[in-house]
């Protein structure tokens, strides 16, 4: 039976006219597709680490940290690509704080204590607490520092930073595999602990975001940058042990130098 004139359309005929948006509400705010590229680089940062824990557990452990070197260049690609791109934001800032925590305060230590500090539990699980903390307090005091109206690490690190902690605390695995012999849990574990007291402490440190170089080094630095990921690449523990100790040395130098500085100034 088809339906009058003076009789309703059937169900479907007529498309329902589109409902009109609540009055007082702004339209919504549309975002480029590509100002989510530093997020996404942060997310698949704290994949790489996690993935590094699974490798570990089960015994794959130069796996597990060459996923962590990984972990730490993705995070230093993510604030220069949010300053690039023009996209910083809160939720950045914050998912970038997590994300290191969990890579270089949380899976590092996991990962020595599976390599090496499994055979002396008790001693071996507090370094790893304590690694942890002081990785966490770390972040927490940059952070209140990053928002200061005067940002307090501006010309450099107070502290070891979290990623270079990280690279720091694994250094006991590169001397294993490039010597060929184990360190004992003890030695493994006051290293451990004696990093996190760098990360907590208020020491000045380098911080390769402020070095300067003449415009007519950069192809140099470039090419050099090159040369040290195919090092990575090529011998991976010669590498990441060597780097380790230049940057350990350069640490003792900061730290003289400040140390010789304070003296200065009391005299």
């Amino acid at each position: 039976m088809s339906s009058g004139p003076d009789m309703p359309e059937a169900e479907g005929d007529l498309a329902a006219p589109p409902a009109a948006p609540p009055p007082g509400r702004e339209p919504e705010r549309q975002l480029l597709l590509i100002r989510l590229l530093p997020n996404l680089v942060s997310i698949l940062s704290l994949c790489a680490g996690l993935t590094a824990v699974r490798f570990a557990i089960s015994g794959h452990i130069s796996t597990a940290v060459l996923l962590i070197v990984l972990a730490a260049c993705l995070d230093g690609l993510d604030g220069r690509l949010a300053r690039m791109l023009h996209s910083e934001s809160a939720i950045g800032a914050e998912l970038d704080s997590l994300c290191d925590f969990v890579n270089f305060g949380v899976v590092p230590a996991l990962v020595l204590y599976s390599w090496g500090l499994r055979t002396d539990a008790s001693m071996g699980w507090i370094a790893v607490l304590i690694y942890a903390v002081c990785c966490m307090l770390r972040l927490a005091r940059f952070n209140v520092g990053s928002r200061a109206a005067v940002p307090a690490e501006k010309t450099g690190f107070l502290g070891v930073p979290s990623p270079a902690g990280a690279m720091l605390a694994l250094t006991p695995i590169y001397f294993s595999q490039v010597t060929q012999s184990f360190l004992p849990p003890g030695i493994t574990s006051f290293w451990m602990v004696g990093v996190g007291a760098m990360m907590i402490s208020r020491l000045p440190t380098p911080s390769l975001k402020r070095v300067r170089i003449p415009a007519s080094a950069a192809p140099f630095v470039l090419v050099a940058a090159v040369a040290g990921v195919a090092l990575v690449i090529t011998w991976p523990w010669w590498t990441l042990l060597l780097f380790s100790l230049c940057y350990s040395s350069m640490l003792v130098w900061y730290i003289l130098r400040w140390l010789r500085q304070r003296g200065t100034g009391a005299a």
